[in-house]
């Protein structure tokens, strides 16, 4: 008799208990923002192998791998900026010493992937506290042009040690990764970074570095240490950049030190800080997005056009109108513009629900 309720519980008007219980679980697991973030890497592997195996054009394959790399840095800097309150325009230089330590670690060396890293997390652990512990005496814009100045600094000594650098071939656990399969990496470590970058920011430490932006005078007067939070949030930035180097240098296996819109020019810098702005300083899904507006925007579809080929100008022109028009109408960039709608669309369906059912 059970059995048969369960199956035909439709006649008598609702569901039985179980089922209600499966249904919120279900809905418990949707709201959990951690499944956001595996859901989306689980799509964008698909895609990359979709790609990879040319039912989808590779120039996609070879975009989100390139976007979610500087995507990374983005991340980073939105922890720095938007939850810290501090700034920095040294992302590019710092993404250099990922390039330069899986050059020389890799194929120089010929020392397996682990080594590089733990090389390249070395050095970025030691200049973000370096540049952490400077910004306890120095603030606003002159730790903005502190962290430039290191930039370039860095930029000619990359060019003084070797200005053209490459990855002649990249093993993972002993396995040679080919560069279409690259875009596999870097999207299971940017979901990673993700997750990570998400449950800090919920955390404690997350609260204390959004207090010490509001007010550092408050933040200090609840017994928050500004010396470590700035140290935390500098290499944790740091790190990230690093990390985007290296990907990137996975991706597209070559760099040069002298070229101007290369990974570590002044105009990556800037236009990782053009991403944060776009997407919205604290939300890790907006940096994510602005990167694409930025990056991969240019490089799935408007490179197609022969136009813009023939004009490139004319897209860092469109980037730059565009950044000017969300510090005007959008200061929390394309997040706020997101929860704007949201809000709006429950507003219409709570008018509409009291106008069908009452305000009881």
């Amino acid at each position: 008799m059970d059995k048969y309720l369960y199956e035909n519980y439709a006649l008598f008007g609702s569901a039985p208990e179980q089922n209600k219980g499966l249904t919120a679980r279900a809905r418990g697991i949707l709201a959990n923002p951690l499944h956001h973030y595996l859901l989306f890497g689980v799509v964008m592997l698909v895609v990359c192998f979709l790609s990879a195996n040319k039912v989808l054009p590779y120039s996609l394959q070879s975009g989100l791998a390139i976007t979610f790399a500087y995507s990374l840095a983005s991340v980073g800097f939105c922890l720095l900026m938007g939850y810290s309150g501090l700034a920095s325009l040294g992302t590019g230089g710092f993404m250099g010493i990922g390039c330069y330590s899986i050059h020389f670690v890799m194929t120089e060396a010929g020392l397996p992937f682990g080594v590089a890293l733990v090389v390249a997390l070395a050095i970025a652990i030691v200049l973000g506290l370096i540049v952490g512990v400077v910004s306890l005496r120095i603030e606003g814009i002159y730790l903005v042009i502190l962290t430039l100045g290191l930039s370039e600094i860095l930029r000619n000594l990359y060019i003084a040690v070797q200005d053209s650098i490459y990855l002649s071939t990249f093993k993972l656990f002993g396995i040679t990764v080919p560069r279409s399969a690259s875009g596999y990496v870097v999207t299971v470590l940017l979901v990673i970074v993700m997750m990570l970058t998400h449950n800090l920011i919920v955390s404690p430490t997350g609260r204390a570095m959004l207090a010490m932006k509001n007010s550092t005078a408050a933040a200090q007067a609840m017994g928050i240490s500004l010396m470590k939070y700035r140290l935390l949030a500098f290499v944790i930035c740091t790190v990230y950049a690093v990390l985007s180097g290296m990907m990137l240098m996975i991706t597209i296996r070559s760099a040069m030190a002298t070229d101007a819109s290369g990974f570590y020019a002044l105009i990556t810098s800037l236009n990782i800080l053009a991403a944060v702005i776009i997407g919205g300083f604290r939300s890790i899904w907006g940096a994510v997005f602005g990167t694409f507006i930025m990056y991969g925007l240019q490089t799935m579809l408007l490179n197609r056009i022969p136009f813009l080929q023939e004009n490139p100008v004319i897209i860092t022109f469109v980037s730059g109108i565009l950044v000017v028009l969300v510090v005007m109408f959008y200061p929390g960039g394309m997040a706020q513009l997101v929860q704007e709608v949201r809000g709006k669309l429950r507003k219409s369906r709570a008018a509409r629900r009291e106008a069908k059912y009452g305000k009881d």
